[in-house]
């Protein structure tokens, strides 16, 4: 196969065959602000009666999700009120073609794959995720450029079906959640605009979420990421309850994408499901399939890997494909996972008739682009932070998967890099286990502990903009402390977030404090960020070196909407 040029691969990342801008599930970095539930100046008096309307409805990203709730239990949501609402509605998710995704993580990241890739073909593609980052618009995108849809539209269309909603929550007495209304007008949305497909990730679990109301005559195709440890109480409390409530979502007779790779067990539990549905199943971890990173250049302001997708699976259905040389805006091993995923569910809508050239494929997944997964700011963008010359990754890894995979794209992306890491956690989340992958990083061709990893920061943020699950900054210290200690890592807590009170206070570590991890809190998250770099320059001196904020989305988006102003 003929390699593509270096030009042609760039000219794909910014448009789709009809020569219109396609960045999938994104929006550029002027548009709106972070606050989950909050719109940006430009749109505020557009939306602001939809928005009203939300805040006064239960939502659980803010409070947290009761224990069991997405298990197919007497604990469960109730799949009853989201269907009366929709049969309220005329039943719009019975007007479109769908692709249901569900998954412990890279769910977002394969929607947003699989829409790039329909928009690329042309087709009108409405495409349902969650969380965002900085306005409600990028959960629902629309049409053949993958765009958010407008606050405009957004706002309209509420006001038409604002008498069904309101007779939803009178008959419900209350109990109907944002999410399941969400769900709800991004489905009616789709409907309206007549989309050929809707890709549609699921919010928690599979089995007893609001977006599994697609019927197997509706459903074109099922994909389950991975599964691993996250909402374990929501889930029933073990990976195996996991497996069984988001294999939910598998519907009789419809093919299953598989991401992988799943523990066998695990694996298993899954399949069989699919069996017992009469369900095809192909995967993207089959031994036949040989998916490739390799490099990684951060030569523009728009860092890329390269790699090759090769694809052939033979049993259940028969699909292959080779694409050499492929330009992934998302990065990290994980994203060629994910994208190997998207490419594998691309295969199964072909095999059912659906037009889908291996152009376009490649396209869609060069033009594929989220916020806030291993995103590099510009350097105007690090100069309008204060940090002239720093190198700042956002990523928003949350659970020992995710930091796993931030821990492996720092390694080929930036082998034998100096580290500060500014961290902000939801209090639902597994803080040491997290503290433990980082901390553990010495097991490749770069030791974050040994060295590598100059300081790390805890602050606070909003989650959902509230502080009821935001974890307090010293209570992080104390679960990376615990890390530390057990691992027998080297390390200084610091008393004082100013880097030369901590000399002054510390001159007895003289000539050992260089190669100490130094742990400190910090209120402000602005504050942590210039003071990590400043710790890291004056540890590191000319030695390259990078700024990485994580721990969850809302930090992201706390940062973006900083550059707002």
């Amino acid at each position: 196969m003929k390699i593509p040029s270096m030009a042609r691969s760039l000219s794909a990342l910014q448009l789709n065959r009809r020569g219109i801008p396609l960045f999938a599930n994104s929006t550029t970095l002027l548009d709106a602000p972070s606050r989950l539930f909050s719109t940006a100046l430009s749109e505020s008096h557009e939306l602001n009666e939809f928005m009203e309307y939300m805040e006064k409805l239960k939502n659980y990203e803010k409070t947290g999700v009761p224990k069991g709730a997405g298990t197919d239990s007497g604990d469960g949501f109730d799949l009853g009120r989201m269907r009366r609402l929709l049969h309220n509605m005329g039943n719009p998710q019975s007007k479109f073609k769908a692709v249901h995704i569900a998954g412990t993580k890279g769910k977002g990241s394969t929607a947003a794959f699989l829409s790039s890739i329909l928009c690329a073909e042309g087709y009108s593609v409405g495409c349902y995720t969650s969380p965002h980052i900085r306005t409600i618009r990028e959960r629902i995108t629309l049409g053949t450029t993958g765009a958010p849809v407008s606050a405009k539209a957004l706002s309209s269309h509420f006001y038409k079906i604002k008498e069904a909603l309101d007779m939803a929550v009178k008959l419900e007495r209350g109990h109907l959640s944002q999410f399941e209304v969400l769900t709800a007008v991004a489905f009616s949305l789709f409907a309206e605009e007549k989309v050929h497909f809707a890709v549609i990730e699921a919010g928690l679990g599979g089995a007893r979420d609001a977006t599994n109301v697609i019927s197997s005559s509706d459903l074109a195709a099922s994909v389950i990421t991975n599964i691993g440890e996250e909402h374990l109480a929501a889930l029933g409390g073990s990976l195996e309850s996991i497996a069984v409530a988001k294999s939910g979502i598998i519907k009789e007779g419809r093919p299953l994408v598989l991401g992988g790779p799943f523990l066998p067990h695990i694996e298993r539990i899954i399949r069989d499901k699919a069996l017992f549905m009469c369900s095809p199943v192909i995967s993207a971890s089959d031994p036949g399939n040989k998916s490739v990173l390799k490099g990684f250049s951060r030569a523009c302001e728009t860092p890329h890997q390269l790699c090759d997708i090769l694809l052939l699976i033979e049993k259940d259905l028969q699909v292959s494909i080779e694409l050499f040389d492929v330009q992934l805006r998302l990065l990290g091993s994980h994203q060629l996972q994910n994208a190997a995923t998207a490419t594998c569910t691309a295969l199964c809508l072909r095999d059912q008739g659906w037009k889908l050239s291996d152009a376009s494929i490649r396209t869609g997944l060069e033009c594929a682009y989220l916020l806030g997964r291993s995103q590099f700011l510009t350097s105007k963008e690090a100069e309008m932070l204060g940090l002239p010359g720093a190198t700042i990754l956002l990523d928003g890894a949350h659970t020992k998967e995710s930091a796993q995979a931030l821990v492996n794209m720092i390694k080929v992306a930036l082998p034998e890099t100096r580290l500060v890491l500014v961290v902000a956690m939801a209090d639902d989340k597994d803080h040491l286990g997290f503290a433990r992958v980082l901390l553990s990083a010495d097991k490749g061709p770069v030791s974050f502990a040994a060295g590598c990893l100059e300081a790390v920061c805890f602050t606070e943020i909003n989650i959902a903009g509230d502080r009821s699950r935001t974890t307090s900054s010293s209570l992080l210290k104390d679960s990376w402390i615990q890390a530390c200690t057990e691992m027998g890592y080297d390390f200084l807590d610091c008393k004082t977030a100013k880097y030369e009170l901590i000399e002054d206070q510390h001159t007895q570590f003289e000539g050992k404090m260089g190669c100490q991890s130094i742990l400190f809190t910090e209120g402000s998250l602005m504050d942590s960020i210039r003071l990590g770099n400043e710790i890291r320059g004056a540890k590191s001196g000319s030695q390259r070196g990078i700024i990485v904020v994580t721990g969850s989305l809302h930090i992201v988006s706390a940062v973006l909407g900083s550059l707002e102003g």
